[in-house]
């Protein structure tokens, strides 16, 4: 069973109203002291024997807002074996070629670039600051850096947004022949901005339209269908996405980041200033956590599975 590792990057510009993410606008002077304790994290959690892993990740938040060189510095100090997919997610705004060449010769080999849409309207009403342009910038740069693999990031359901304004965002993508795209449908999360807007709220009929869609158009272009919400070409899956869905073990690292290992989930503490303090006085953390059970483990199996092209095998009801 494939292993991942996931390192939060807590920073952004500007907060999405849909954001329901530990992130924050206001601690960009912490970026310096955070990713020296996310280190330092990392090569506490190493030398207890930490064995290597298959795919990392690095989400946010943004991780293109932090030096590069300083994010190269934890991927460094992670365990991870010689083939490990390595992704990092991107703003488009963020992206230059001296950043890939960074990543690049770091050992990333994966980009995760957030366009969410090819239409200008669409961007501003999720808050978005890029335009389409800039998108095929960054994945020029991408592509300059000798990047094996990215993948595009898109969201249907912003208040406004047509089905032909959707069309336009997934031929927009197309267009640049990416090999791995996300397309999420737009969710309300409690506690945020836009819960308390009902008149911008997702249509769940329209969603479902745009969603067939969209499957329509990638699957045409040749990116197979292989997990609800993403499209590969053949051999550009995402290791790190599929390693969830099938219960693999993983570590987080970085405030509020999650980890599971034969399942025991566990999760750290939500703020970027505790998490520093905590890993520089010496101290987990862990914020809180609970034990499946065989049963609870083989019921999330099936679960999980519902989300993937594999399916749950007929056999799994053998017994019910």
């Amino acid at each position: 069973m494939n292993s991942g590792a996931y390192v939060h990057i807590p920073f952004c510009a500007r907060r999405c109203d849909y954001c329901a993410f530990a992130t924050w606008t206001d601690r960009h002077h912490l970026v310096d002291r955070y990713l020296a304790a996310v280190r330092a994290d990392v090569e506490r959690v190493a030398a207890a024997g930490m064995a290597p892993v298959d795919s990392v990740f690095f989400g946010g938040g943004t991780p293109s807002m932090v030096p590069p060189a300083q994010l190269m510095q934890v991927l460094a100090a992670l365990p991870r074996v010689a083939d490990a997919e390595v992704t990092v997610e991107c703003n488009p705004d963020d992206v230059t070629l001296e950043m890939m060449q960074v990543f690049r010769a770091g050992g990333v080999n994966r980009i995760s670039l957030g366009v969410q849409s090819m239409v200008p309207h669409v961007l501003a009403a999720l808050g978005r600051t890029h335009d389409p342009a800039s998108v095929a910038r960054a994945v020029g740069h991408i592509r300059a850096a000798g990047m094996p693999t990215f993948n595009l990031d898109i969201i249907y359901g912003a208040a406004g947004e047509t089905v032909a304004d959707w069309e336009t965002t997934v031929r927009g993508i197309l267009a640049l022949d990416p090999p791995h795209v996300s397309a999420y449908g737009l969710t309300v999360e409690a506690g945020t901005p836009l819960a308390s807007m009902p008149d911008r709220h997702p249509d769940d009929d329209d969603q479902a339209d745009k969603y067939e869609l969209a499957d329509v158009l990638l699957s045409g272009a040749g990116l197979g269908w292989y997990e609800v919400s993403n499209w590969a070409r053949p051999g550009h899956e995402c290791r790190h996405n599929l390693m969830t869905w099938t219960q693999g073990d993983y570590r987080g690292f970085g405030c509020a980041a999650h980890s599971h290992v034969a399942g025991r989930r566990w999760w750290n503490v939500r703020t970027p200033d505790r998490y520093i303090d905590l890993v520089d006085g010496g101290r987990s953390v862990e914020a809180a956590g609970e034990t499946l059970d065989s049963e609870a483990r083989r019921l999330e199996a099936q679960h999980l599975a519902l989300r993937t092209s594999g399916g749950v095998p007929a056999d799994a009801f053998a017994d019910v």
